[in-house]
């Protein structure tokens, strides 16, 4: 098989050939396309930042964002049906199933009632506005005593 040259042969643990056992641990919590999870693209308005991240595979109910002392928090969670007897053996797994996160410092003066999420066709959309900082008092010297 052609994909075997590049280590991901379909029968490799079906024939017992364990390959790389303690190479990138990552894979063995995530499956082999750890990397994948979660892709976030964040752009920058006029107005707002907007944030669009890949949760493909996932429902709206498995999805929880959260605003907590300026970090924002994404977290996901799905685990996979048993379908062990209307299917067979698996002799191969790829979909992920269990649970992820991801935070983003998006400030403090951002409060829970600003942000806009939607999610729509695996795919997570967050709104976040450009609140302005609190400007530092105009006297910023600190009196030396002694």
């Amino acid at each position: 098989m052609l994909s075997g040259i590049f280590g991901e042969d379909l029968f490799d643990e079906f024939w017992g050939f364990p390959t790389h056992e303690l190479a990138n641990i990552d894979k063995r919590l995530y499956g082999k396309n750890a990397r994948h999870l979660m892709q976030t693209d964040v752009h920058e308005n006029e107005n707002d930042y907007e944030i669009e991240m890949d949760l493909p595979g996932f429902k709206k109910d498995q999805i929880n964002v959260k605003l907590e002392d300026g970090y924002m928090t994404v977290s996901a969670s799905k685990g996979h049906e048993d379908k062990k007897e209307k299917h067979g053996k698996v002799i191969r797994q790829e979909r992920y199933s269990g649970s992820m996160q991801r935070s983003f410092y998006v400030g403090e003066q951002v409060k829970t009632e600003d942000v806009k999420a939607r999610f729509e066709d695996g795919v997570l959309k967050l709104s976040i506005p450009k609140k302005e900082l609190k400007a530092l008092p105009a006297n910023n010297t600190i009196a030396i005593e002694g």
